[in-house]
């Protein structure tokens, strides 16, 4: 069955998440996220597409861009190949990195606008990554605060600044007090559903009841084929990420990715 086209946004703004397939791992360095922003900033400079927002998570991205002659669409296909074919490079995989093709919601009014934005800088504050959003470094907040974030000119601002105040510095003031404000935003998710993390303490008790009668040490250990197939029985543990259990499990974030 042919996909149905998307709905085109009135205002050309759209709120765009990219997600590893089967939940996997996009990022495992600081060198995957500059790889991906600068990617990005490259693409959408040749499709004069404009960067609202954006924040990288682990196994997802947000994005919230602006469409003009070209479409989003032209950008989202030319970055994923681009960055999955860094990715099977670097980490010596092949196969799909991405889930599917992107999912997109149409962002048409200005309050819905502001709260969009809100949305995606809270997501490493809801995971419990930060106390604050703009302690996230892998998010456009901190530009929205006044400072400055990686990579220079990625990001344009203006156009969210105005929902708030002509004056930039009472708009950044004003949109800290909104981030800060108490709030339970529904917008479009990964998932689709919220995700419980383990606990390490739980991610241990699920894993030992994966193994048997194999022990957590053992693991590393094993033959090759015979760690992967443990590996991958391990990663269809609901809410344990990937890096947790390669802590866990005493074995590179690699090998479980790989497996």
């Amino acid at each position: 069955m042919p996909r149905r086209a998307r709905k085109k946004s009135r205002s050309g703004i759209y709120h765009v998440i990219v997600r590893g397939a089967n939940r996997q791992e996009i990022f495992h360095k600081e060198e995957d996220r500059l790889r991906f922003l600068e990617t990005l900033k490259r693409y959408k400079i040749e499709n004069d597409i404009e960067v609202l927002a954006w924040c990288l998570m682990d196994n997802h991205v947000h994005l919230l861009l602006k469409e003009k002659d070209k479409t989003i669409s032209d950008l989202m296909k030319r970055l994923g190949i681009s960055y999955a074919s860094y990715y099977n490079w670097i980490y010596g995989t092949n196969g799909h990195l991405f889930q599917d093709r992107f999912k997109s919601e149409n962002v048409e009014t200005n309050g819905y606008l502001a709260t969009v934005v809100r949305y995606i800088h809270m997501n490493p504050v809801k995971a419990g990554l930060v106390r604050g959003p703009e302690e996230y470094v892998w998010s456009s907040c901190s530009n929205y605060y006044g400072k400055r974030s990686y990579p220079v000119d990625l990001l344009t601002s203006s156009l969210v600044f105005a929902l708030f105040s002509p004056e930039k510095e009472k708009a950044q003031m004003l949109i800290k007090e909104f981030h800060e404000r108490q709030c339970d935003d529904k917008c479009l998710s990964a998932w689709g559903e919220k995700r419980v993390r383990l606990r390490d303490e739980e991610a241990r008790g699920e894993i030992m009841e994966v193994l048997g009668d194999l022990e957590i040490p053992q693991v590393k250990s094993l033959p090759g084929r015979e760690r992967d197939e443990v590996l991958k029985r391990v990663k269809k543990i609901e809410g344990l990420s990937q890096r947790q259990a390669a802590r866990i499990l005493g074995v590179s974030v690699y090998l479980v990715n790989r497996a």
